[in-house]
């Protein structure tokens, strides 16, 4: 049965990662993690290094960066009663008010009001939402995005395991990228986190042209799947945007036959949610749930960067969805076998489907 046809299902996505292959800090420089290459057309693999990727890429090539960036979106709230709760802040909506994850939320009352870290605002609970969101209403002498770089803390994922559920001071830096420009993420999007400048002054000497698209990581990019019916799952909301400048750049690089390097699965989706059905990016903005798993058939990108991802997760389908399943998967067993870091403070993984 080919790709094409095969039903796909939650377990065709699974494999057993030993818990010591989950990097719990980054390597520095963040341009020397290790780097498997992974040439779809014949399978074949290297192991190399990020710095390496000037050797992969050369003039005409595009490289497409997400310039969101995360805001210490964590902060503890007190209830009038005294407990304590977590929220974190997912997203401002037109009116003022915000989304948030709160938990436990399961006894807190709409119309209750939340004292916020230091205690100098507050926010009320407007409405419960079936999605598990949260709408607040705040209420600060401040903007609430200035009184969290104050008071906020990054929003690690679970498996990233610091004392009390707090962070390191490292990681405002390590869990940021050099492109970070625009606030708005409460995730990473953990390929752009290899880079540094030096690497970068590289990739430009070598003729490698860099855009930026916008993609805001929201919560759901660390909510499991939960049905065994791919067809059934119902990706979250993102908001992005596509500029004239980026979208021209992209156009022009294919018409001189350039190929176009996406740093990460956040712009993979930003990209093949704009792409035309030959592959033209359309500028805009606007809010993606794109699913992108076997066999969809990508038309705007011919190389993938990425980094290794959770079992049974969307972006681990993303992968698979480029490379193949079968090599993707074969390529992590190897990954696994030869002591490559994993998730979001670990390794990389190139994937070339269209060679220089």
């Amino acid at each position: 049965m080919s790709a094409m046809d095969r039903e796909w299902t939650l377990a065709d996505f699974d494999y057993e990662l030993p818990p010591d292959r989950i990097a719990q800090e980054p390597v520095e420089p963040a341009d020397g993690a290790r780097m498997m290459v992974v040439h779809v057309s014949t399978g074949e693999r290297e192991d190399r290094f990020v710095r390496d990727l000037p050797e992969y890429l050369g003039a005409g090539d595009v490289l497409v960066v997400n310039d969101t960036r995360v805001i210490p979106a964590r902060q503890w709230a007190r209830r009038s009663t005294g407990g304590r709760v977590e929220v974190l802040w997912v997203e401002e909506l037109s009116d003022g008010t915000w989304l948030a994850l709160v938990r436990p939320r399961r006894r807190l009352r709409v119309g209750e009001v939340l004292h916020l870290g230091s205690g100098t605002a507050t926010a009320r609970v407007k409405e419960h939402r079936a999605d598990g969101m949260t709408r607040l209403e705040v209420n600060s002498p401040e903007p609430l995005l200035t009184l969290l770089e104050r008071e906020g803390h990054m929003p690690l994922p679970p498996y990233i395991r610091r004392a009390n559920q707090g962070e390191r001071p490292e990681d405002r830096r390590w869990y940021q990228t050099v492109f970070a420009r625009r606030d708005g993420s409460v995730a990473a999007p953990t390929a752009g986190l290899h880079f540094t400048p030096g690497l970068l002054q590289r990739l430009e000497a070598a003729g490698v042209h860099r855009v930026a698209v916008t993609l805001h990581v929201g919560p759901g990019t660390f909510r499991p799947v939960k049905v065994e019916c791919l067809d059934q799952h119902r990706m979250h909301e993102e908001p992005y945007e596509v500029s004239d400048e980026a979208a021209a750049a992209i156009h022009e690089a294919r018409a001189r036959g350039g190929r176009i390097c996406a740093v990460g699965t956040t712009v993979t989706r930003v990209l093949e949610t704009v792409a035309g059905p030959e592959g033209r990016i359309r500028p805009g903005r606007g809010r993606t749930d794109l699913f992108i798993r076997p066999p969809w058939q990508f038309r705007a990108v011919d190389l993938l960067l990425t980094n290794f991802h959770l079992p049974r997760s969307t972006l681990l389908m993303l992968v698979c969805a480029f490379g193949g399943r079968d090599l993707v998967l074969e390529a992590y067993r190897e990954a696994i076998a030869k002591g490559y870091r994993f998730f979001s403070y670990g390794d990389a993984m190139l994937l070339i489907r269209r060679e220089r």
